[in-house]
């Protein structure tokens, strides 16, 4: 509901021309509980070229005992002035009844070649429905909890969905944990000697020479077991024609098979790891490690 209250302003001479009418709406007239905020719109129409002076304003705070004015904002436009009124109310109504709300003046000017215009708007005061929270007396219980409303019911949730959605993500995470150990060899098995040899390498560490020549012995095994054969270094250009996926590593592997003649038959360890180091070893194996799951 809207209450439109209008004032017509009872001013003499140029004034009544200044200032048309002033017209308060609230949203509703009745109905409000201690506490609750009324909001209002004061609309003043006036003539073209009037302004609001914001200094005539009511300033936020107590109005009486039981009204605050919380907020109140300006909206202008060419022959009109509108004002955005927030209350609250403290009434603590024992009855159904109607209050006031005090009306205030708000000044204009009008600024012009031959001098300042004035002029005085009344926003009227108008009046507000209240109503009590609680009957002034009530039905009278022997139980105090009976002045309370019962709590609402609410549906009881069922966990098995939930449950079983997460037994479905657990089970495809475990599946997708699965796929991704089985491409990347973190398990045993065969078809992939690199990878497997790359797991035993990490566990020599870097033990030495006799470290080092069973890390060469990982990598024939794995050469050997890759093709099916033995695999000796003038047998790397078959190799490779054999398991192109391995071409890239041509270099790296005849470097291999360099250090491996240097270490088991000329017995020139140091000039083996100089040639190949610890960590070309671990690097290189890495790598064939990823040609073979490309394969």
């Amino acid at each position: 509901m809207i209450l439109a209250c209008c004032a017509l302003l009872s001013q003499a001479g140029a004034a009544l021309a200044q200032v048309r009418s002033v017209e308060v709406r609230v949203p509703r007239a009745f109905g409000y509980f201690l506490g609750d905020l009324v909001r209002a719109q004061a609309d003043i129409a006036v003539d073209p070229g009037f302004s609001l002076q914001r200094a005539s304003l009511p300033a936020p705070g107590p109005l009486t005992y039981w009204l605050d004015l919380r907020d109140i904002t300006v909206e202008e436009s060419p022959g009109r002035v509108r004002l955005h009124l927030t209350y609250q109310s403290f009434y603590a109504a024992l009855d159904a009844r109607q209050v006031a709300i005090p009306g205030f003046s708000v000044s204009l000017e009008s600024a012009a070649a031959g001098g300042t215009t004035s002029a005085k708007a009344e926003i009227p005061g108008w009046s507000l429905g209240v109503s009590p929270l609680r009957e002034v007396q009530p039905e009278k219980h022997d139980d105090p909890a009976e002045y309370l409303r019962p709590d609402g019911r609410v549906p009881r949730l069922d966990p098995v969905p939930d449950l079983r959605a997460a037994l479905v993500a657990l089970g495809a995470a475990v599946l997708a944990l699965a796929a991704l150990g089985y491409d990347r060899g973190w398990f045993a098995r065969p078809g992939r000697p690199f990878a497997r040899a790359a797991r035993a390498v990490r566990r020599l560490g870097r033990g030495g020479e006799g470290g080092y020549r069973e890390a060469l012995r990982l990598i024939h095994r794995g050469l050997d077991e890759t093709d099916g054969g033995r695999v000796l270094a003038d047998d790397l250009p078959a190799f490779l024609d054999r398991h192109p996926a391995f071409r890239r590593e041509g270099p790296a592997l005849a470097r291999f098979f360099d250090a491996s003649r240097r270490a088991f038959f000329g017995r020139e360890i140091e000039a083996a790891r100089a040639s190949l180091p610890w960590s070309e070893v671990e690097s290189g194996l890495r790598r064939l490690a990823a040609a073979e799951r490309e394969a």
